[in-house]
């Protein structure tokens, strides 16, 4: 019988660096395969079609929600972002560990449906510092209002306790949390 694929979900505020951890780990060559989300916002700059997403239209995405495509799914900054079950499948499918990238919220919907995944928070180390590093991109202060806000409550909900490890991303030590999380994968 065949062995099922570890599930690993990252995720981490706006600011927290889990983007860059997640690009770094796959430049690491772990096998690992990435489940790409779909979106409905516009592209940044550097970024195409499956690297680092889907991108759709709002129409085709509301389609399919309502035909239950999605593992779990949120609107962010009036965006829609979700987890096709087909993407999950096909990435199952490799037989390499499956790296999801999600939200605290999508984190906690796909630990309750997929008990055996585990959750890795990377955090920022400060309010402060993922505002410094959220202030680099390139978007509008009324967007960027807003990420500080979810920012804000993330640190201040203490929710950390309900993920299976929590990661600090310190400024200047992404090469140190990549480590600790490639450690962390090989591990569990």
């Amino acid at each position: 019988m065949k062995k099922e694929s570890k599930m690993i979900v990252i995720f981490g505020t706006s600011g927290s660096g889990q983007d860059a951890v997640i690009e770094r780990l796959m430049a690491k060559k772990i096998k690992a395969v990435r489940v790409i989300t779909t979106v409905t916002r516009e592209k940044r700059p550097g970024e195409k079609q499956r690297k680092p997403y889907y991108f759709i239209a709002k129409e085709q995405f509301e389609k399919m929600l309502k035909a239950n495509k999605f593992i779990e799914w949120d609107e962010h900054y009036g965006a829609y972002y979700g987890l096709p079950y087909s993407e999950l499948e096909r990435v199952k499918k490799t037989g390499k560990i499956v790296l999801l990238k999600t939200e605290m919220r999508g984190a906690l919907t796909i630990k309750k449906k997929i008990p055996s995944v585990i959750t890795i928070f990377i955090k920022p180390p400060s309010l402060k510092a993922a505002l410094g590093r959220l202030k680099k991109r390139n978007e509008s202060a009324e967007v960027i209002k807003k990420r500080t806000e979810e920012i804000r409550n993330y640190l201040k909900a203490r929710n950390d306790h309900k993920f299976d490890f929590v990661v600090i991303n310190k400024e200047g030590k992404l090469d140190e949390t990549v480590e600790k999380v490639k450690r962390i994968i090989e591990e569990n």
